[in-house]
């Protein structure tokens, strides 16, 4: 059964909710608490069937035998075990128990592709089934198996004795978008590698698929580069306990693939670079005032051929850590007052022909870097700014929308040029004050705008921007996920339309 309706999208979604609610009143409260976010198909039935520990047990069909065994679902075996059944640890109870008490969870993949990463492409749709004494989850690809075992885990249930039941249920799911992301800004407040892991376990309870680390911006530069190390020793709040090393990286990465979940790193520029000039000499542009420099410094240099050969080295390192193949390369809010105080910069802009439109200068800087990435064979992604101030956008991608105001007229703008688009204006979470109102995050469908259909699918998903000026390890996971309840905290998130 599935709700239809042929109303916008926003009221679709709506009666969905409203038709599940009316689902689980008329069968009681002996069902799960909730499943989130709501499959697009969801057949619940009174019907139920009591799990236990000791006779729980996962299984592999259909390309996973003990030749092709899976690692990715080993470790969730595992891990969604722990999260079934607290307290239990997974294959060390041996009782014996009659044959109607066992209760196994079978997996099948379409593909074996356990050893890679998931990526842009990567399919999530899976189908559940559960029935007396067994469940069966296929899934095209390993990370639709990992979303699967995420709804199964949000199934299972006790009653005020203490016992564990599932109903019986099928379900049908994909996500409507395949970029679902969070971004932590690691620049402005050092956040610990436990506190970023934490955050992944999160993403994964709400089926977010995309970490976009915000690794460095001007306040601190904590990426431990092997080829320029004196980014990190000077740049970074401390050379020590608050930098990244390569190693700390591999492991954030490891952690969220075993979670399906990607790591897109950013390294912004030209603006956004004050941490960089403290480690890397004549990157950064002198500013001037009365013919003589200041001794401050503004955004990069992009007249000098050692900036793209600095750029090339550290992109070079940065790709070869992060498999990923997309790199966010930023280009926001770029000041051009300290480029305009620069005689030197001022006769480059005269010999280009730029005049004195300084946004052609940004142009052709982040124009060579997106060269450079493409030579590494990475898809850049950059902020809207660079859509908006450019004539020359064939050497664009992917644009990130994040500024406030008709963000769907933005959206429509960048679609109308070919590009593809990932939301993140409503989803600004960083800004203090008054937080009861919540609605606004929820009442939000990327593809309310005029289009057509080909234009509307170059919407790829959504993102929740967590930036650091007022949140560190201390309040990262309050301001994120909700804290009314645990069970909550795992089951409610704010990017809702993005993720059905």
């Amino acid at each position: 059964m599935k709700v239809m309706c042929s109303v916008n999208p926003g009221h679709c979604i709506l009666m969905k909710y409203i038709f599940l609610l009316l689902i689980i009143i008329h069968l009681g409260l002996n069902t799960a608490e909730s499943v989130w976010p709501l499959p697009q198909i969801f057949i619940p039935s009174p019907e139920r069937y009591q799990l236990k520990p000791q006779s729980f047990s996962f299984g592999y069909r259909r390309y996973l035998d003990t030749k092709h065994s899976c690692s990715v679902l080993d470790a969730a075996f595992k891990r969604y075990f722990s999260i079934l059944f607290p307290g239990y640890t997974y294959g060390n109870d041996t009782l014996q128990l009659s044959e109607n008490e066992v209760f196994t969870l079978t997996i099948s993949l379409d593909r074996h592709d356990c050893e890679g990463y998931p990526n842009q492409d990567s399919s999530e749709r899976y189908k559940l089934s559960v029935s007396a004494g067994q469940a069966s989850l296929n899934a095209e690809t390993v990370w639709g198996s990992l979303r699967g075992l995420e709804t199964f885990s949000q199934l299972v249930y006790q009653d005020d004795f203490g016992s564990y039941y599932i109903n019986k249920t099928e379900i049908e799911d994909y996500p409507q978008f395949n970029y679902r992301g969070i971004l932590l800004d690691t620049s402005r407040h050092y956040l610990p590698v436990q506190a970023i892991l934490k955050t992944l376990d999160a993403m994964a309870y709400s089926k977010f698929n995309v970490f976009h680390w915000h690794l460095v911006d001007d306040p601190s530069f904590p990426y431990q580069s092997h080829k320029f190390p004196d980014l990190s020793n000077k740049g970074a709040f401390h050379p020590v306990t608050h930098i990244y090393t390569q190693s700390d990286v591999r492991r954030v990465i490891s952690y969220a693939r075993m979670r399906g979940i990607r790591v897109l790193p950013e390294f912004d520029s030209p603006g956004h670079t004050k941490s960089w000039g403290k480690g890397q000499s004549e990157l950064l542009t002198p500013c001037y005032r009365g013919g003589t420099p200041s001794g401050t410094f503004g955004p990069v240099n992009p007249t000098l051929p050692s900036t793209y050969q600095f750029m090339a080295s550290l992109l070079k390192e940065v790709a070869s850590v992060f498999p990923d193949p997309y790199i966010h390369l930023g280009g926001d809010e770029v000041d051009f007052s300290c480029w305009r105080s620069n005689p030197y910069i001022r006769a480059f802009m005269h010999k280009m022909g730029f005049g004195l439109d300084f946004s052609k200068l940004e142009a052709y800087y982040i124009e060579k870097i997106v060269n450079i990435t493409s030579v590494l064979r990475k898809t850049s992604i950059v902020w809207q700014d660079v859509f908006d101030y450019h004539e020359r956008r064939w050497f664009l991608s992917v644009v990130e929308v994040w500024k406030q105001g008709c963000y769907l007229c933005e959206v429509r703008r960048v679609v109308k040029a070919g590009l593809r688009v990932i939301l993140a204006s409503p989803w600004y979470l960083d800004q203090p004050g008054p937080t009861h109102n919540w609605a606004r995050y929820y009442n939000v469908w990327p593809l309310a705008f005029k289009g057509t259909e080909k234009q509307k699918s170059l919407v790829i998903g959504g993102e929740v921007c967590m930036w650091g000026e007022y949140v560190d390890a201390t309040n990262l996971s309050p301001r994120l996920w909700c804290v009314r309840s645990k069970h909550l905290c795992k089951n409610k998130i704010l990017l809702k339309n993005v993720l059905v």
